[in-house]
């Protein structure tokens, strides 16, 4: 058959628009319907124009002469890539020995005391002879119920028996004594913050592109010293006076920071209490 390549031509026209909407067996039985349109010498035609398999058209032939049905399938049941699970058996129960080796695996697992990211696990699963990537290692993880976690600050060891009733017991006291107009204070240590150029994270206005600096580490021995906010509040009055030391947070300091609340603050306004 004698090359025709203005009918080349316009089924390369054709085809272009066509194509980005088109899904696998989209592409199949259109192109075999163009084959079948121009009669003998059809498959080579269109396979030169589009660039498709003229085992692929031929494939759309035999579903249009059996008859097109409606289907949401791009392929044919079984066909596509076979999964990795078939291909390499095995391989889900390797990543969760990496994962958790406590109860699936070896308790001297290299992993065991590593950041388990994707990165490092795959590695870990080449050496050892699987053929995998990380986002295969990915998608597995989540299969298996895994999912990235930072430790969460649960447990909080035993509890005195007498816990709850202590609480009750000075709740109680103190409420008593707010009643009868006489002085109730709260005692607690705040954050303690590093003393020198450091960053905190409070804001305060500066001219435009002129921000403090700070160091970027947040090194103790670049520190002047170390600050120990001890804060009293006074629960009648509402409200609060902080005593700052440098030193240690000891018994002493606090038994210290109330004496110099009280003769600093609470003995004028509390008078006769």
């Amino acid at each position: 058959m004698k090359r025709d390549l203005e009918l080349e031509a316009s089924l390369v026209e054709k085809y272009a628009a066509i194509e980005p909407v088109l899904d696998e067996r989209g592409r199949r039985l259109w192109a075999a319907a163009e084959s079948r349109a121009i009669g003998y010498g059809g498959d080579s035609v269109v396979s030169s124009a589009t660039g498709l398999s003229r085992i692929t058209i031929r494939a759309g032939r035999r579903e249009i002469e059996a008859g097109v049905e409606k289907s949401e399938r791009l392929r044919r049941p079984g066909a596509g890539r076979p999964s990795l699970e078939s291909e390499q058996p095995g391989i889900k129960d390797a990543l969760e020995k990496l994962v958790d080796p406590v109860t699936r695996g070896d308790p001297c697992s290299a992993l065991r005391w590593t950041c388990k990211s994707r990165a490092k696990l795959t590695g870990t699963l080449v050496k050892a002879g699987w053929r995998v990537s990380s986002t295969t290692v990915g998608r597995l993880l989540h299969e298996l119920g895994y999912s990235l976690q930072s430790v969460r600050k649960s447990r909080e060891g035993v509890s005195h028996p007498k816990r709850n009733a202590q609480f009750e017991y000075i709740n109680a006291t103190a409420e008593d004594f707010l009643q009868c107009q006489q002085p109730v204070i709260s005692v607690d240590t705040k954050k303690k913050e590093l003393i020198g150029e450091f960053k905190n994270a409070g804001r305060e206005w500066q001219p435009k592109k002129t921000p403090e600096t700070a160091w970027v580490h947040d090194f103790p021995q670049d520190a002047k010293g170390k600050a120990i906010p001890y804060g009293i509040y006074d629960m009648g009055r509402n409200e609060a006076w902080v005593n700052v030391g440098r030193d240690h947070d000891t018994p002493a300091f606090a038994v210290a920071s109330i004496r110099r609340w009280w003769n600093t603050d609470g003995e004028t306004c509390l008078r006769g209490c």
